[in-house]
């Protein structure tokens, strides 16, 4: 697959995916938020009595299943990873003090019709 394919595939994903959330009930609040460390596609807040929860999401899209589940991408060390860019982020926005929560969205295209969209909440 071409890296412009690649690339389309994955933006294709992360609007789903922030589709699905807001659907869910968050809100989108930072689309690919850079910093020397990494990216985040996705940082999201989701309302509480308490307090805003924080959510970086990482999504992950995939064409068919051949090679795993897209979510199957997502191992422990990038968890982590995306732990420190949430951080990071929190910092950034002068936010330090709020929780934070990593999570993954898998979005699988497996042919016509809606993708199959998977959301897996405090992956880290």
């Amino acid at each position: 697959m071409s890296a412009a394919r690649n690339t389309s595939l994955g933006r294709y994903g992360e609007r789903v995916a922030a589709r699905h959330l807001a659907e869910a009930g968050l809100t989108v609040v930072d689309r690919n938020w850079r910093c020397e460390l990494g990216e985040v596609d996705l940082v999201l807040l989701e309302r509480r009595p308490d307090s805003d929860l924080v959510v970086v999401c990482e999504v992950k899209t995939r064409s068919g299943a051949v090679g795993g589940h897209p979510v199957e991408a997502v191992g422990s060390a990038k968890a982590e990873r995306l732990r420190h860019l949430g951080t990071r982020w929190l910092a950034a926005h002068d936010l330090a003090e709020r929780e934070l929560r990593v999570d993954v969205v898998g979005v699988l295209l497996s042919g016509p019709g809606r993708p199959a969209v998977t959301h897996l909440r405090g992956v880290a």
